[in-house]
This record gives C-alpha cells, sequence and structure tokens, in this order.
C-alpha cells in the first residue's frame, strides 16, 4: 500500500468529471486499498479518486468513532438514487481545502447504489455523518466542492482564508 498525494484548490483535475470504473481488477483493488491509507494517514473520513488526481468514479470512507474499530466502505460508480428528508444544515471540510470549514445544507437521508470492492451491487440507506459524507464525496466524482453549495461571498472568504495560510506556510 502507499500514500498518495492529495490534490488542493485550485488543482484544475478536482473539477472535471470523473468515468466510471469498467471492470474490477487488481488496480481498482489496489487503488482502494492505497486511498484508505491516504485517507486514514490525512486523517479524514472520506476520499474520492479525483482527489488523489484519479478521474474514476471509487470512493472510500469511514466515519466510525476512532475509538472504534474501522468500519471502511469501498464504493466504485456510487450513485444517488433517492434522497429524502429536511435539508440539514452542518460545518464540512475537505481533504483538498486543508483546514477550512463552512456550513453546508444537505439532505438528512440518502440512498446511494453502488458496487463493492467484488464487483456486487449494493444499497446503502444512510442519515446523519454518512450521509453527508456519502454526498460530498460523490459531489467529488462529478468535479463538485463543499464551497459550490456556500454563497459567493462565504465562498470568497474561504479561498482567500485558505490561500492566507498557504502563504504562511510558505513564509
Amino acid at each position: 500500500m502507499a500514500l498518495l498525494p492529495i490534490l488542493e484548490v485550485p488543482d484544475p483535475r478536482l473539477r472535471q468529471k470523473a468515468a466510471p470504473v469498467q471492470g474490477i481488477d487488481s488496480e481498482v483493488t489496489a487503488l482502494l486499498e492505497d486511498m484508505l491509507e491516504t485517507m486514514y494517514a490525512a486523517p479524514g473520513i472520506g476520499l474520492a479518486a479525483p482527489q488523489v488526481g484519479i478521474g474514476r468514479r471509487i470512493v472510500v470512507l469511514d466515519v466510525s468513532p476512532k475509538e472504534e474499530e474501522r468500519r471502511p466502505l469501498r464504493l466504485i460508480n456510487p450513485e444517488v438514487v433517492e434522497t429524502g428528508g429536511e435539508a440539514v444544515e452542518a460545518e464540512e471540510g475537505c481533504l483538498s481545502l486543508p483546514n477550512q470549514y463552512a456550513p453546508v445544507k444537505r439532505p438528512e437521508r440518502v440512498r446511494v447504489r453502488y458496487l463493492d470492492e467484488h464487483g456486487q451491487e449494493r444499497e446503502i440507506d444512510a442519515d446523519g455523518l454518512l450521509a453527508r459524507c456519502l454526498q460530498h464525496e460523490i459531489d467529488h466524482l462529478d468535479g463538485v466542492l463543499f464551497t459550490d453549495h456556500l454563497s459567493r461571498l462565504k465562498r470568497e472568504m474561504l479561498l482567500k482564508k485558505l490561500d492566507k495560510q498557504r502563504r504562511q506556510r510558505a513564509s
């Protein structure tokens, strides 16, 4: 397994729509494991392949509390097939926008269809943090960042703050 470099805004690859995975082979399963290792090391709770420069519809996530045993999910070609409940606002962050957080409204429940690492079609019904994480990561597959759900003013403030932090780190 290997740690992969995580792309950061404004890398244009984060804005490209990812291509569906045509077949699950050893390359895909190795990528899933590398992505999990990268996500845990970051640390984060979700990672989409475009965030590591790979334009394929692959997501890994694990929202289990740190004190519990890991329960990673590996999703290939995930798609939201149903949303439900009210739009709930909660703070989100992203490994591609380090140390930046903002409240984002998303449906409180979601059903996602995907292939697992063995090529089996599965569906998952989720609410709470898992629903939010699924929606956030699937957005990445379509070139959408959590900042796209913010007002223009909030987005510009967040991006200026990120740029300032980068300049401080560089000096």
